[in-house]
């Protein structure tokens, strides 16, 4: 039996679940070609910052510290030019990946506020982009910033990129809000088509020997699945949008799970880090043996299925199932 892998993302018709995530894979134009290759359906491009923007007409290279108060903001702006070459450069890779591949390609913006920042956003639909990423990374640090006013810059700005394009809007946030179904009902009424979860926000660490605080990328492990798995099986059947995971896909099953779980689509970056493009190669041929073996025939099959509101026990999304692991982990100790 020949099973079908095909799925809709913001409207999109994929040939299969498995998306590149927003990351360094997406920076060269023979990477995404292997990884389409392979069996990508779609592929984010690595995003744009807000700051790369706002500082266009900036030295290129920082001052010493002694001559601005600037350099280290100088110096975060020269890095993020050698992750991703800038904005205009941006726009000519995603101009040459639209003409080069067959697969979709989503345009990804970083930021935090509205400005004229997003008139990016436009030239990204107007080089192609058949949709765009939206990744909101706003660290609120201080007393007076409310969670209403929180939310309401979240929305602020998802409205503003949606003023701006026409094309498919996805929101890639964090899963720290209070009221989660809330916010992500919100969303959507603000303009948001779907949304990504979740952002890792990645988090500093302190080198003792220099006494500083650095930057420290880790790549994901596969326990972080069971957060983005948990709040789409509460969402799936709550929210009229589409909806993606990443964060903890390195393997077929993980895949599988987010989709029983209601997920469109399964973002991937880490695993295929590790692992080269070949390895998106050999998730699709687990996908399809697991679905044969369970006498599925497609994708859409088992889609949601076993979301919060259809699986046999709901509660194990909630309350219950935090009390039935702390029971169990009492009775293995014992």
């Amino acid at each position: 039996m020949s099973v079908d892998l095909s799925t809709t993302y913001l409207g999109l018709k994929l040939r299969n679940p498995l998306v590149i995530a927003a990351s360094p894979l997406s920076t060269q134009l023979y990477s995404l070609q292997r990884l389409e290759e392979a069996g990508a359906s779609a592929a984010v491009m690595a995003s744009v910052f807000q700051e790369q923007i706002d500082s266009e007409g900036l030295p290129p290279h920082p001052p010493a510290p002694a001559e601005s108060c600037l350099a280290t903001e100088l110096i975060n702006y020269r890095e993020m030019y050698d992750y991703n070459a800038g904005p205009d450069a941006c726009l000519r890779h995603l101009e040459i990946a639209k003409r080069t591949l067959s697969i979709p390609i989503i345009a990804s913006l970083n930021g935090t506020t509205p400005g004229k920042w997003l008139a990016m956003a436009k030239s990204m639909q107007e080089a192609g982009a058949d949709a765009l990423e939206l990744n909101i990374y706003f660290m609120p640090t201080k007393p007076q910033q409310t969670s209403e006013m929180v939310e309401a810059s979240y929305l602020d700005l998802v409205a503003a990129v949606r003023a701006t394009i026409s094309i498919p809007l996805a929101v890639k946030i964090g899963p720290f809000f209070s009221s989660l179904p809330n916010m992500a009902q919100r969303l959507i009424e603000a303009g948001a088509d779907g949304l990504v979860l979740f952002n890792r926000f990645l988090q500093p660490d302190i080198d003792m020997d220099a006494l500083e605080v650095t930057p420290n990328l880790v790549l994901s492990s596969r326990d972080e699945l069971r957060l983005p798995l948990r709040w789409i099986a509460i969402l799936r059947e709550q929210v009229q949008a589409s909806l993606a995971a990443t964060s903890g896909i390195h393997f077929a099953e993980d895949a599988l799970k987010l989709v029983l779980a209601g997920a469109d689509v399964a973002m991937i970056a880490s695993a295929l880090i590790r692992n080269g493009p070949g390895h998106l190669s050999v998730m699709l041929r687990e996908m399809s043996w697991w679905l044969e073996h369970k006498h599925f025939a497609s994708i859409e099959q088992i889609k949601g299925s076993l979301s919060q509101h259809r699986c046999p026990n709901p509660g194990a999304f909630e309350r219950a199932n935090y009390m039935r692991a702390v029971t169990s982990l009492s009775t293995e100790g014992a």
